[in-house]
């Protein structure tokens, strides 16, 4: 490695090269990393790769339901059963619910949605998964650094991405340097590829900094809000998938729950809805608490015990939502691209393979001597690859349901159950997205109120509980990661509007409305409690509330998650 000095606004910034910087050490990131080493060795060149991980570990900010298509896992490492890797559980069974308040719909096999079937696939902790790809990294040779944020984009005089800086580390409260100040690090690559997962930080910028998503449809996404469960024995049903729509949700809005039973006992179960959500009185923490208390859901999980929490925001606008994946210097992969099967509730096993697509075309691109030029060959394979065709095929998905529940019903009936009993492979219409999720929220004087029952702490939960045992915590002395544009926005528009929506859409009790002593309202940040899920940053109705990056190693540290 050669390194350099480097001027930042605090001094000299040591600087390291790589042939490919991967800010992300998710699925993506580390399968790009894997790809690369791999075609290095194939080929007999000399690939230096570099992996940014904001968590203590790799996984640690790893969140997914997980039901895993081993698709992209196997064309990456075919022998990965041999090597240990963490597919554990087969699907066992598959079961789609429709709930009523106090009601069951099963809906049979013959009629179940081709998405919804999940032969052949495992039920996974995605967070061990991600633990055992940086694990086959390092042995490849992949420097792997956990507990570093990707903080700032660096650009060349061309306009090109040329790597990224880490955080700086003991920034005060006050934006001064402390006692234990050390001065962020310059990674600078040939090609630098990013992949943050939904609504990463580096990603957001890059997509407006080069219009990325000019023609595209808005991207849109889901809150997803999961727990881990330890049951009874004899409640076990170890593969079982179980996926629920309808209650509690009566308004319309997308939302669905999801049931996997693990091994081990375990049961992991969520609910995801919707961030284009109109009712701001509505609390996605809440609606899956409810969510919990109908007799088909606590079947599953009464008498046991509840062992973890988290959330994250997930992709589901379809390929029309794509944004394009390359821009001088570097690529978007994964989530951070947008790349979700809202339909098929997964994201993994495209992350896996657009890393891999991603690797092929910047080894290519090293092997002709190129450097800080568009990676066009990757989103040429992309086009012509499995993961396209099967977007194509669920494209419309979240579209239809942005017209209504009956409407993304019977859509979803016909693109995903007819149409492939009939041999039709991709619907011949693409259905266009409206607005962003921001723009959703009505005011809150025109809506009802939602009046969520208290937890009873044996099945339902309350906020701070739940952040506990996310096992969360950030260096406290450290300024706020979650940042306003206008201090005074939050109350003069958002509660005055909207009733204050930030502290019913944020799963972890980050944002609160306290009185001052003249009795004036003013938002409280409580920054320590965040689990990095980006709610916030995208449902914020004023857009008002941004994101970055807080010390590396800081957020939650996922288990069995």
């Amino acid at each position: 490695m050669t390194s350099q000095e480097i001027l930042s606004q605090y001094g000299p910034r040591e600087a390291m090269a790589y042939d490919v910087v991967i800010v992300g050490g998710g699925p993506g990131g580390m399968s790009a990393a894997i790809r690369l080493k791999q075609l290095a060795a194939a080929s007999g060149q000399e690939i230096s790769v570099v992996v940014l991980e904001k968590g203590s570990e790799p996984g640690a900010h790893i969140l997914s339901g997980a039901v895993m298509d081993p698709i992209a896992i196997t064309e990456l490492i075919p022998n990965w059963r041999d090597l240990g890797a963490p597919l554990n559980q087969p699907v066992t069974g598959d079961q789609l619910l429709t709930l009523t308040e106090d009601g069951t719909a099963t809906i049979p096999d013959w009629l179940m949605p081709t998405c919804f079937h999940n032969h052949g696939n495992y039920v996974i902790s995605l967070g061990a998964v991600v633990k055992w790809l940086g694990e086959q990294a390092e042995a490849l040779g992949v420097e792997v650094f956990p507990g570093f944020t990707g903080a700032e984009v660096l650009y060349d005089a061309q306009g090109a991405v040329r790597g990224v800086a880490t955080g700086n580390v003991g920034i005060g409260k006050d934006g001064e340097p402390g006692e234990n100040f050390q001065l962020g690090m310059e990674l600078v690559g040939k090609y630098t590829l990013f992949a943050e997962g939904a609504r990463g930080s580096l990603g957001k910028q890059l997509i407006a900094k080069y219009q990325l998503d000019a023609g595209r449809d808005p991207a849109t996404f889901a809150l997803g809000i999961k727990e881990l469960w330890e049951i009874p024995p004899e409640k076990a049903r170890p593969g079982l998938v179980v996926h629920t729509s309808g209650w509690p949700i009566t308004d319309g809005s997308f939302g669905g729950g999801f049931l996997y039973h693990l091994e081990g006992n375990k049961v992991t179960l969520g609910y995801v809805l919707g961030l284009d959500y109109k009712n701001p009185w509505m609390s996605p923490f809440e609606e899956m608490q409810r969510w919990k208390t109908h007799h088909a859901v606590r079947a599953h999980i009464e008498g046991g015990k509840r062992i973890g929490y988290g959330a994250r925001a997930i992709n589901n606008g379809g390929l029309q939502s794509l944004p394009k994946l390359v821009f001088p210097g570097g690529a978007l992969i994964g989530c951070d691209a947008g790349m979700m099967n809202a339909a098929r509730i997964k994201g993994s096993h495209a992350a896996i393979k657009t890393g891999m697509l991603a690797a092929e075309a910047a080894a290519a691109a090293l092997a002709a001597g190129r450097q800080h030029d568009e990676l066009t060959a990757y989103p040429t394979a992309f086009e012509q690859s499995w993961l396209h065709a099967e977007l194509m095929q669920t494209r419309n998905f979240k579209p239809w349901f942005k017209k209504g529940q009956t409407v993304g019903t019977l859509m979803t009936g016909i693109e995903q159950w007819l149409m492939p009993k009939l041999g039709l492979k991709a619907p011949p219409w693409t259905v266009h997205g409206g607005k962003a999720d921001h723009l959703c929220l009505l005011p809150a004087a025109n809506c009802a109120r939602i009046d969520y029952p208290k937890p009873d702490n044996v099945l339902t939960f309350d906020r701070l509980s739940s952040v506990f045992i996310s096992n969360t915590n950030h260096e406290e002395n450290q300024p706020a990661h979650l940042t306003l544009k206008d201090a005074s926005v939050p109350v003069a528009i958002n509660l005055a509007t909207y009733g204050g929506p930030e502290g019913r859409y944020c799963p972890a009790g980050v944002y609160e409305f306290v009185k001052n002593n003249d009795n004036s309202d003013r938002l409280q940040i409580n920054a320590q409690n965040c689990v990095h899920c980006k709610t916030c940053d995208i449902k914020d109705p004023t857009q008002n509330i941004v994101w970055v990056t807080p010390e590396g190693g800081g957020g939650p540290n996922y288990a069995g998650m």
